[in-house]
């Protein structure tokens, strides 16, 4: 028995081991973006047009750190603008500007390229600019353009998220626009592949030179473009589902494909759970593409994830974020969680129904972690702060928990329906959602007013802690009472049904307790004697150093045993306060045998008297305690 539960818990310990290993790794990826250019979103280049189409013509050689080519933009004036604005990077060099066949004057500074037109351009009609540029991308280590090795070889990729995109092509990085379509064209030695957004249309052949045509047609946000190159090895994998087939393009380094095709076949079954869940792949008319790449974890990069190791958890994140980050994106980085919060729920989802001896081990992590944060919300106060905005504890696990309290608090059926909903709706899909726009869809489907919740949850900081009281009297009434604390101030209590299991060796049940106040007391009738209550058995709530108290339901209980009795009579008392306790016995014709005073303290008390000089029979005990008379009787065995 010891030995099985030893392997069960290095199984637990290993697993758990792992899976933050690779969720740390998920983690710092998306924490991508240089710390020194953290700043507020709303600045950066004026948000004047309606972006509709973008093609990069880019010229990268992975054994140089350097960039160079044009990006030409349509765009759709919003009013009779006499300027447009581009944010780039003042690491890069702008060469010209050219619109309409013509070049046109510009400044470039404070990483904004401002562009006058000779004249307002006329509202609402789709116009044209390209910007020509070169240069070698600022790099601190951590940056949205790398330029590294793998086993002798070098590699070039993109890293854009939140505020990288401006360090490697001039665009419109903001969360309100989002580019309609996009063509990006790399041309790089003949010996490397390039991996990028939608659909390989082209691999044109010049020289020692080939240029990779990718061509992506559903709308996308500045952030998730990208590209990479190195001496990349394709092949597929193959989702069938709704009578349909989804390819699932691999781009792996040589070195490492034989354990790449091993791992990346994992994708498929996580694709048609989630289709399943949430409805078809959003980007089914092209793929799904996995390419690897050397930072330690996965970027979402919209049809292309950039990825390391191909572990089950990281895949599940980042193919989950294409759902929840990619079609539907946040609004802004203060409601990052609604990208990375469902992703890391995602991931859980996948542990539940493909591998579901992690399910209960995922959950207690997740929790474990957002309880590391006393004083913090799931919404994100510090736009500025790129490891708040990708705060593992509270974005990730702490996102992915309010959501398992949502799903606790609607029922599975709703909960899902409100989601498919809110990824379907024409105002959000493909285009950009608030922390608001979510809670509108919950409530729709469920009836309810989740105002409370959002309040407490969301955008309140903390988590409570719950005590628990109980007791059962001898008609197996059960009463609950509920005490709560919370770790920061700004939430006065945590409104949340409260799941407890009352059990005994052979019978459980589990209720739901609506708890809406500190002191809320519940009667329970219940079919049999409980030994044991458990609070939150199955880890719906966020919370911390619970406590499960029993109390007697009587001021004062006593009990004997054994009966019949031999030379020793013991004695339970159970005293809600200290006191002195008298006990007399008689025999069975009402004389007095014995007399006997104790001195009971509160709780539990066992204590025992001798019986081997009484003559077999019947005796009957009488307890004197707090003004009131207890009887019992025992048989006393013959000698």
């Amino acid at each position: 028995m010891f030995r099985l539960w030893l392997i069960c818990a290095l199984l637990l310990c290993s697993f758990l081991s792992e899976a933050q290993n690779d969720f740390d790794k998920i983690v710092q990826s998306e924490r991508k973006s240089f710390q020194h250019l953290c700043r507020d979103e709303r600045a950066g280049a004026e948000n004047n047009t309606n972006v509709i189409y973008q093609r990069l013509s880019l010229r990268a050689n992975p054994w140089e750190d350097s960039i160079s080519g044009s990006v030409t933009t349509y765009f759709i004036p919003a009013a009779g603008i006499p300027y447009i604005e581009f944010d780039l990077t003042d690491d890069l060099t702008v060469d010209s500007i050219l619109y309409h066949g013509d070049t046109l004057s510009f400044s470039h500074q404070n990483e904004v390229i401002h562009i006058a037109f000779p004249t307002s351009l006329t509202p609402l009609q789709t116009d044209s600019i390209k910007v020509v540029y070169h240069g070698v991308p600022g790099n601190s280590g951590f940056g949205s353009f790398i330029q590294s090795m793998h086993d002798s070889v070098p590699v070039i990729w993109t890293l854009s998220e939140p505020y990288g995109a401006k360090d490697w092509w001039p665009c419109k990085q903001n969360l309100q626009d989002k580019i309609d379509s996009i063509d990006i064209l790399v041309t790089t030695p003949d010996s490397f592949r390039v991996a990028s957004n939608g659909l390989l249309v082209g691999e044109i052949h010049h020289g020692n030179e080939v240029t990779f045509h990718w061509k992506h047609r559903y709308p996308i946000a500045t952030y998730l473009v990208c590209f990479a190159v190195t001496n990349y090895i394709a092949y597929y994998d193959y989702v069938p589902f709704n009578g349909d087939t989804l390819p699932v393009l691999n781009y792996v380094y040589p070195e490492h494909l034989a354990e790449s095709q091993l791992n990346t076949a994992k994708i498929v079954p996580m694709i048609q759970l989630y289709d399943s869940l949430f409805g078809v792949y959003p980007f089914s008319k092209e793929k799904y593409g996995q390419a690897e790449f050397g930072w330690g974890g996965g970027m979402e990069h919209q049809t292309m994830t950039f990825i390391t190791g191909f572990g089950f958890e990281l895949m599940a994140h980042e193919l989950g974020h294409h759902w929840f980050g990619d079609k539907v994106t946040c609004a802004s980085w203060h409601d990052i969680w609604l990208n990375e919060g469902f992703a890391t729920y995602l991931s859980g989802l996948c542990y539940e129904h493909l591998d579901p001896k992690w399910w209960e081990s995922f959950k207690i992590s997740r929790i474990n972690s957002a309880v590391q944060e006393p004083h913090g919300s799931v919404w994100c106060d510090d736009t500025a702060n790129v490891s708040r905005v990708f705060s593992s504890s509270l974005t990730y696990n702490k996102g992915a928990m309010v959501l398992h309290m949502l799903r606790f608090e609607l029922g599975d059926s709703i909960f899902f329906v409100a989601l498919r909903n809110y990824l379907q709706d024409e105002n959000l899909a493909y285009s950009y959602a608030t922390t608001n726009d979510l809670r509108q869809h919950l409530e729709a489907a469920s009836g309810k007013d989740l105002q409370e919740f959002f309040n407490d949850w969301v955008y309140g900081k903390g988590f409570p802690s719950y005590q628990i009281t109980w007791q059962q009297d001898f008609a197996n009434q059960v009463q609950v009472s509920i005490e709560q604390t919370q770790s920061d101030p700004s939430v006065s209590y945590f409104e949340m049904p409260v799941p407890i299991r009352l059990k005994n060796a052979f019978r459980d049940t589990t209720i739901i307790l609506n708890n809406s106040s500190s002191g809320q007391a519940y009667k329970i009738a219940l079919p049999f004697i409980a030994d044991s209550l458990l609070f939150d058995p199955e880890y719906w709530l966020i919370s911390k150093e619970n406590t499960v108290s029993r109390k007697s339901a009587y001021d004062f209980l006593f009990s004997i045993y054994p009966n019949p009795v031999g030379n020793s009579l013991q004695i339970e008392f159970q005293s809600q306060v200290d006191q002195n306790v008298e006990m007399e016995i008689y025999n069975d014709a009402g004389q007095l045998i014995s007399k006997q005073t104790f001195a009971v303290t509160q709780g539990r008390n066992i204590t025992q008297t001798e019986t081997g000089g009484f003559s077999g029979g019947v005796y009957h005990l009488t307890v004197k305690a707090g003004g009131k008379r207890y009887h019992a009787s025992f048989v006393k065995a013959k000698n």
